[in-house]
């Protein structure tokens, strides 16, 4: 698993347009008064760049990456207020999750793993924030006779493993929040979709690309060539791209009875 600085930066103002808002604020009112956000695969720093300006001054930030060249990207940008942890993602039990008031990630739970999510929610005692997790949808304008079959495998490959296990894909922000919820947190889901037009057609070259490589080693004949359609008239496109934010806040301890001596 891993992503070029280069994709990131392409990606990020469709990113940063799809984030729910209201979920953004909900969970930076969860981190509270004296925030210290623990980003796992922080990358460059999506999801600094999206809370920092809803959270109180004085916030730290712990991002945690397998890329030491993205974390000194994130940084840099982040200045004091952060540390960094070179880390694997796949070792749970050595997430430094240590004095977090808030967990974070940012297009990372279709990557990974049931076991994953199931060990996290385990070492998890503090509010947990995961945006734009792919959900299966896909949406072209205009339209091409074989976008349903695309669609579908390059779902099917997001369920391959990325290094992290069994990926989840499609299904991840689902069986995250059944997962929080069976532990007993209070969860939300909101979409997050990227809604890219002629605009960013240099976004949907390099998605269409992906996406026909992807379909392609499912075993997919046409999908080389529906790549090559779709990267021709990207200037003149539109897509919907699914995605959901997920907020998962814990349980409230019941408040302590005071015994009373007589």
């Amino acid at each position: 698993m891993g992503f070029s600085a280069e994709w990131l930066a392409l990606r990020d103002p469709a990113d940063r347009a799809a984030r729910d808002a209201v979920l953004a604020r909900r969970a930076a009112r969860a981190a509270g008064p004296a925030p210290l956000i623990v980003d796992l695969g922080a990358g460059t720093g999506a999801t600094w760049r999206a809370l920092s300006p809803l959270l109180p001054p004085g916030a730290r930030w712990r991002f945690v990456d397998n890329d030491p060249a993205l974390l000194s990207i994130a940084a840099a940008a982040a200045g004091e207020g952060a540390e960094t942890v070179i880390a694997d993602l796949a070792d749970l039990e050595a997430l430094p999750l240590a004095g977090a008031t808030l967990v974070t990630a940012s297009a990372l739970l279709d990557l990974v793993s049931a076991d994953w999510v199931a060990g996290l929610v385990a070492r998890l005692g503090v509010p947990f924030y995961a945006a734009l997790s792919y959900d299966g949808r896909m949406d072209w304008t205009p339209k091409d006779p074989r976008d349903a079959a695309i669609t579908a495998a390059f779902n099917r490959h997001q369920t391959g493993d990325k290094g992290l296990g069994p990926a989840l894909g499609p299904d991840a922000a689902d069986h995250a929040a059944r997962a929080f919820e069976a532990a007993g947190f209070t969860v939300t889901l909101a979409d997050s979709p990227w809604l890219l037009g002629p605009e960013m057609a240099a976004l949907q070259r390099d998605l269409c690309d992906g996406i026909a490589a992807a379909a392609a080693e499912t075993g997919l004949g046409d999908a080389a060539d529906w790549g090559r359609a779709r990267r021709e008239t990207a200037a003149l496109s539109r897509c919907m791209i699914g995605h959901l934010d997920i907020l998962a806040l814990p349980p409230v301890p019941p408040p302590e009875i005071a015994h009373v001596q007589h």
